[in-house]
């Protein structure tokens, strides 16, 4: 059994850890849902219950967003999990993408 030695750092080379570097590292990801003309309003509120574990009240503003802005970010994290958040849009039959957080 190997264990991995850790990084070695060059100390002739500067590394960039000004805030802006690290800010837009760590600039998280959001999931969007967007309006169709499928799902029913009722059920967009159920998955975003469901599937965000957000409250009755929460998942009726988010939903109501995609209703009439044609869009609504229904979650923020890293891309990893906001991938995961997407998938799971698409296997209830909504539609969703998801960005860089703006």
């Amino acid at each position: 059994m190997t264990t991995a030695s850790p990084e070695k750092v060059d100390p002739g080379v500067q590394q960039d850890l000004t805030p802006e570097s690290i800010t837009l590292a760590d600039t998280p990801w959001v999931t969007v849902v967007w309006n169709d003309p499928v799902n029913l309003m009722s059920y967009v509120t159920f998955v975003f219950q469901k599937h965000f574990g957000y409250g009755k009240k929460k998942a009726e503003k988010l939903m109501m967003e995609v209703h009439e802005d044609g869009r609504s970010v229904v979650s923020s994290g890293t891309r990893e999990e906001m991938e995961r958040d997407v998938q799971a849009m698409h296997e209830y039959g909504l539609w969703a993408t998801l960005s860089k957080a703006e």
